[in-house]
């Protein structure tokens, strides 16, 4: 197993795909630390891991916070002797939900967004280094978002935060590559979690929510049999944490968009659309 042994702290982890990466860790070999700001929700996926045989421990963390990222990773250590691995997955969605104009957004509002979403990478990736520091070798991958390479219409709080988590990227990886850590970052676009909007413990995608999926009516150019799903981009995630990509940092990759980010609005008949005709 990939993660035998190794000490991850996945943030965010009581829902979604924090949860669905928690599970995959678990399943591979991995000690995981369930961080979320609920810390019940963390609680029952700790719960879960164990109930399953593994090795899992719950605690709350505001991402935000730089004491309260301090002292998960302090505790993970003092639990468990070391971290390998850190999943920045935690992230809020844009207040109003892209409904708000940009004249009408609120400054608090934004700096609320910027804290989360931007900061909160940060502070879980100084302080993953820290303790990795030591041991000459680790692992950070951060959850960024398709709209860190492109925008979502109305998400523009967001939209400038990831694209702030892919800047950050190159740049961290420059600096804790010298200490042989690699920092990295998945962009999903599609198979997101209905509760990144909810908030509440959903196993399942936007697509897969949505039921009576048909490939041929989907605007994802990728044209398969079902929903995309969480674990296509958690995947990537384990991936990118394993010692299979020791030779990759400072990415940010573009995960279960299927095509999506390859085009552009203009509507251009194709040579396959022409030939079928």
């Amino acid at each position: 197993m990939r993660f035998q042994d190794a000490v991850v702290i996945v943030t965010g982890g009581g829902s979604g795909l924090g949860r669905a990466a928690v599970l995959r860790y678990a399943k591979e070999g991995a000690k995981v630390v369930v961080a979320d700001i609920g810390e019940d929700r963390a609680q029952a996926v700790a719960d879960e891991v164990i109930a399953a045989g593994g090795t899992a421990m719950a605690i709350a963390c505001d991402i935000s916070d730089e004491p309260s990222v301090a002292a998960m990773v302090d505790r993970t250590v003092a639990e468990y002797g070391k971290l390998d691995v850190m999943y920045a997955n935690a992230g809020i969605p844009e207040p109003g939900f892209g409904f708000v104009p940009l004249e009408e957004m609120d400054l608090d509002a934004w700096n609320r967004n910027i804290a989360v979403n931007l900061t909160g990478a940060f502070l879980s990736t100084k302080h993953a280094v820290r303790v990795m520091k030591p041991a000459g070798k680790g692992s950070v991958v951060i959850c960024s978002s398709a709209a860190g390479i492109s925008a979502y219409p109305g998400w523009t709080g967001y939209t400038a935060a990831k694209h702030g988590v892919n800047g950050f990227v190159k740049a961290a990886a420059l600096s804790a590559g010298r200490l042989g850590i690699r920092v990295n970052a998945v962009c999903p676009a599609h198979g997101m979690s209905t509760g990144f909007i909810t908030g509440e413990s959903s196993k399942d995608s936007h697509e897969q929510a949505a039921g009576g999926w048909d490939k041929t009516a989907t605007e994802i150019p990728l044209k398969l049999d079902r929903a995309p799903n969480l674990d296509d981009t958690v995947g990537l995630v384990l991936f990118l944490s394993s010692d299979d990509a020791t030779y990759m940092t400072g990415v940010s990759i573009a995960a279960t968009d299927g095509g999506t980010l390859g085009k552009v609005a203009l509507t251009v008949p194709s040579h396959i659309d022409q030939a079928q005709a």
